[in-house]
């Protein structure tokens, strides 16, 4: 067995969703406002993903070695409770769908300690070819992982916020 795929074995015998390791909110991404500059949720939403995707076998080295990579196709952040700096971060990741090119996941940032919501992000993925700068299907190996990450994420509750989009209220 390859390391990738006992680093996959080993993702979906974990608790569900996936959650990642703590990370510290930096004094730079603070805003004139005293909390968490909207752009940064995105950069500790990034590194969550680039940590699960590592352990799926799809990170920088995925890339080295096979020159295929994965994009963010359309990403929706909700901004729930401010979070400012000292508090620890960590972000839970549910793979809600996946196919042969494409990958939907949700994700909450959540204060480490105290447990509560700061955002979600909701996210569709493209396995991309390098090559052809276009999207592709997963390579079979690559596949049977995402798939098996998928199958251990299918019984998970369906996260509050699922599928929101953006709208005024309409007015009566």
């Amino acid at each position: 067995m390859t390391k990738s795929a006992e680093t996959t074995d080993d993702l979906t015998r974990q608790p569900v969703p996936y959650l990642t390791s703590v990370q510290q909110i930096e004094p730079q991404w603070i805003d004139y406002n005293g909390h968490l500059n909207m752009a940064y949720y995105n950069v500790l939403f990034d590194r969550a993903i680039d940590e699960l995707w590592l352990r799926l076998g799809i990170g920088p080295q995925y890339m080295k070695a096979r020159n295929n990579s994965t994009f963010t196709a359309e990403c929706h952040v909700r901004y729930i409770r401010e979070i400012h700096l000292g508090d620890p971060a960590q972000v839970s990741v549910l793979l809600i769908a996946a196919d042969d090119k494409r990958l939907h996941t949700f994700k909450e940032l959540r204060h480490a300690t105290e447990g509560w919501l700061s955002a979600t992000s909701e996210n569709m993925t493209l396995h991309m070819d390098m090559d052809a700068r276009k999207v592709a299907p997963f390579p079979p190996d690559i596949a049977a992982r995402v798939q098996a990450l998928a199958d251990a994420h299918r019984g998970a509750s369906r996260p509050d916020g699922l599928g929101r989009s953006i709208g005024m209220p309409a007015k009566k």
